[in-house]
């Protein structure tokens, strides 16, 4: 049997995420999870969710086989496909074409710039009207002070990459608007994180 990768950041803020979620959608639709990583998020949210179709995905094809293991015996969750933000088409299956809500925790600082617009570009494509974009993750917040742990991930992060790193709340709002996309709600989080919800303007 494949091995189930684990992540403690994972199995820690499942559950905060998903209470959002419960509150936030209705009983019923189909979601797309960007950057599944382990699998533990969308296991958990396949459980706490049952009428809602959930696809996984990550760029790492190496993550797959932990996706499956996760999700394994959950009738509500699809086979984890391989998927690119950057790629100018995502390969969706039919039954995900239209999405009620897109999910994105911890990509937007551990992936390119180019990354934000992609993902909110992609949102505009694939959501249906009323549909939801949820990114979660740490940010900076203009007029607040990040907190000294943000400030030494980020730190870490720019050292790893330098083009990684905390993502401006402002300029992720503003990549948002571009694609169409507007902030309707802004949830803090656990350990100094945000919940956003991005909406259709108009």
């Amino acid at each position: 049997m494949t091995q189930a990768l684990h992540s403690t950041a994972a199995e820690r803020n499942k559950q905060p995420m998903l209470e959002v979620m419960q509150r936030l959608l209705p009983a019923q639709g189909v979601a797309l999870e960007i950057a599944s990583g382990t699998g533990q998020h969308v296991a958990h949210f396949a459980a706490g969710l049952p009428g809602w179709t959930w696809q996984p995905s990550d760029y790492d094809a190496a993550n797959l086989a932990s996706i499956a293991a996760w999700t394994a015996g959950l009738a509500n969750v699809l086979p984890a496909i391989q998927l690119d933000v950057l790629a100018a088409a995502w390969p969706l299956p039919d039954a995900t074409q239209t999405l009620d809500a897109l999910f994105c925790a911890n990509m937007l600082h551990i992936s390119p710039w180019a990354c934000c617009a992609a993902l909110t570009q992609g949102a505009a494509r694939h959501l249906a009207p009323q549909g939801r974009l949820l990114t979660y993750g740490p940010y900076r917040v203009p007029g607040v002070v990040t907190a000294p742990s943000n400030e030494t991930f980020d730190a870490d992060l720019r050292a790893r990459n330098p083009a990684w790193g905390l993502r401006d709340l402002g300029d992720v709002t503003a990549e948002a608007q571009r694609a169409g996309l507007q902030l309707t709600e802004q949830i803090s989080m656990p350990a100094n994180n945000l919940l956003l919800v991005f909406s259709r303007g108009g």
